[in-house]
């Protein structure tokens, strides 16, 4: 199958009249693609469904089973259109089965009350990190297509678990006329910072369920890079549950995200 980027798939997506679009083995991650990506097929759909633009608020998202490469169909939408916000959701099929549900809530802005807050936060310099390329033989395929670095915390398999993992990570290819998509996807890269606790591959892991809100617009962001924080909150029965705050280039909060996880350690 042709090697094709986020934008170019996504764009199938969008012009597709059936709701469908093809992705490559090489955005998978074990048996499913990548989670950021299937989330981005929903997100995908439900815009397409709205009746004006209007910024995603949050998302909630169910990975039910594997998203295989090849051809996937989404079926999305509307469960209310109020005065300012839209709720939407959407299934995205793979293999004749549901694999994933999402919800989303798409809101207008109002004016309101926004609390003062200590600045943006001092981020540390990209070269002070550890690049993916650096453990490629550790990476699943999809890390292929963005450029990263781990700056602090548990690097998966290293064999000293830390309770923490902090990155910087860019999209290789230019997706900006996917603004929300785009962060969805960046908002997806970490893996289970529980990983950090095995010394060597594979540990399957995979995501159960996952909420995004979103601080800032996605459209109005111009950043690239974006820098990650995420730390592991509670552990057991093979099941982990992870939180992380997402910033700009600019050091400002964008996006607060929380995943339930499953592994076979």
């Amino acid at each position: 199958m042709q090697d094709i980027n986020l934008g170019d798939i996504l764009t199938g997506l969008e012009n597709s009249d059936s709701n469908s679009t093809r992705f490559s083995e090489n955005w998978s991650q074990g048996r499913s693609a990548f989670g950021g990506l299937s989330a981005a097929f929903a997100v995908t759909a439900m815009r397409k469904k709205l009746a004006q633009s209007q910024t995603i608020r949050s998302l909630m998202v169910s990975f039910i089973a594997p998203v295989i490469p090849g051809e996937v169909n989404v079926e999305a939408n509307v469960l209310r259109q109020g005065r300012n916000v839209t709720q939407c959701s959407a299934n995205v099929i793979s293999g004749g089965q549901i694999a994933l549900q999402a919800m989303a809530a798409f809101g207008n802005p109002r004016e309101a009350f926004k609390p003062a807050t200590a600045g943006n936060k001092k981020l540390p310099n990209r070269d002070s990190g550890i690049s993916f390329s650096d453990n490629a033989k550790r990476l699943p395929p999809f890390l292929q297509y963005f450029d990263g670095c781990w700056t602090d915390g548990g690097i998966p398999f290293s064999g000293n678990y830390k309770p923490f993992l902090n990155m910087w990570v860019r999209h290789k290819q230019d997706v900006s006329s996917f603004p929300v998509e785009k962060l969805v996807a960046i908002a997806d890269i970490p893996p289970p910072v529980l990983l950090s606790h095995f010394e060597k591959p594979p540990v399957p892991a995979s995501s159960l369920s996952w909420s995004l809100e979103f601080i800032e617009a996605p459209e109005e962001l111009t950043s690239e890079w974006f820098y990650l924080e995420f730390e592991v909150e509670a552990a057991a029965d093979g099941y982990t549950q992870q939180s992380g705050r997402i910033y700009d280039e600019l050091g400002r909060l964008v996006a607060l995200t929380r995943q339930s996880m499953v592994y076979f350690g």
